[in-house]
């Protein structure tokens, strides 16, 4: 069932603007699904993916501790990140463990902290590689780079040639899904043997879902906040609006099931680094910029094996929506993919419920045939 959230109060600039120009969002406002009720609230939807900000590790390393100073999962993860030069950036990546090679592609604002209750656990039986994309985490944040889902998949393509140079198998949450699709789309043969979805996002942004009726509904002031957005004392402000810890917490707990996961912790790592300077470009610039290949043009040509996982209280791509109904209507039109619903879980289930995630994915990546490493290098 679609979750619904009444919009009861924005007292920021879209909202003024919006009030001026007939467009009104109050406690009389009609109710709208919970995706689009915080789109008019912060921005969009987008906002919760946008406040998942890890801070620059490069700069400061105080962000690497919990918030009372103890060493936790998250310092032993931090500890063992490395920078790899890309195109003249830096990007920075984890690796640890032994075994067939996996690699983590968070989604929009999040990055290798994201992953703080999976690394471990895969880590036991495989190598495990994460990657912060670019713009996002410790990897650096251009201010004048128009950010692409293109972009990132070739990041993802060249980080599997030239760093873990082995038969890989992709796993991807939201936006991340979709690099991950892209990438393998594009790969040459046998450098991914497997890929797992996570929620998968339709596109870099809200413009990619065209045919839904939640879209539809609010489409005006999807235009207006592109508008605004290119204005940066508003964009400013409405970024400033974004990132109180207040409003992380709200964000987060309406896109978790299980409350219990939106802790302290992951407030912090989510806080801290929005103060970056280059955080309010890269945030503009992929909420205002194209919304790149979609899942629908990109399945007919992936033959590898397809773990698609999708939580079943995800207000933000819900089961019932366009791209929900695509991936659950895959496994009767392609045999190599899979598709499982995880009940009672939202839109990032790798840290909502990981164990629902790992029992589904351990016994899908032990079922994958295995490569060898030199046929990567071919």
């Amino acid at each position: 069932m679609n979750q619904i959230l009444t919009v009861r109060h924005m007292p920021c600039p879209i909202a003024q603007f919006g009030r001026r120009h007939g467009i009104h969002c109050s406690s009389s406002s009609p109710q709208l699904p919970l995706a689009q009720a915080y789109l008019l609230q912060a921005t969009s939807f987008q906002s919760f993916h946008m406040a998942l900000w890890p801070l620059n590790r490069r700069k400061s390393r105080v962000w690497c501790g919990s918030a009372d100073g103890s060493w936790n999962e998250l310092d032993a993860i931090y500890a063992r990140c490395k920078m790899w030069k890309w195109k003249g950036y830096n990007i920075n990546y984890f690796v640890g463990g032994e075994g067939p090679a996996l690699l983590l592609v968070h989604g929009f604002g999040a990055s290798i902290g994201h992953w703080r209750r999976n690394i471990q656990v895969l880590a036991e039986s495989y190598t495990v590689y994460a990657i912060d994309l670019l713009g996002f985490g410790a990897s650096d944040k251009p201010a004048n780079l128009d950010f692409s889902m293109e972009i990132w998949a070739e990041l993802v393509l060249d980080f599997s040639k030239d760093v873990i140079q082995a038969p890989t198998v992709l796993i991807g949450n939201s936006v991340g899904s979709l690099a991950c699709l892209i990438a393998s789309s594009e790969a040459p043969e046998n450098l991914v043997r497997g890929i797992v979805l996570l929620n998968c996002a339709g596109g870099m942004n809200n413009k990619a879902i065209v045919d839904d009726w939640r879209i539809k509904l609010v489409s005006p002031l999807l235009w207006l906040i592109d508008l605004l957005l290119k204005q940066r004392r508003i964009a400013s402000a409405l970024f400033e609006r974004v990132k109180t810890r207040e409003n992380l917490k709200s964000i987060l707990q309406a896109v978790y099931s299980n409350k219990m996961s939106v802790d302290d912790e992951l407030i912090e790592v989510i806080k801290k680094p929005a103060d970056d300077p280059g955080a309010i470009d890269v945030f503009v610039s992929v909420l205002t910029g194209p919304p790149g290949p979609n899942p629908i043009s990109l399945m007919p040509s992936i033959s590898i094996p397809v773990l698609a996982l999708w939580g079943d209280e995800d207000p933000f791509t819900p089961l019932d929506g366009p791209v929900g109904k695509y991936f659950s209507s895959l496994p009767s039109m392609f045999p190599n993919v899979e598709f499982v619903v995880l009940q009672g879980v939202g839109h990032c289930p790798h840290d909502d419920n990981p164990d629902s995630v790992h029992e589904k994915l351990l016994s899908w990546l032990a079922n994958l045939p295995v490569q060898t490493p030199s046929v990567a290098s071919a």
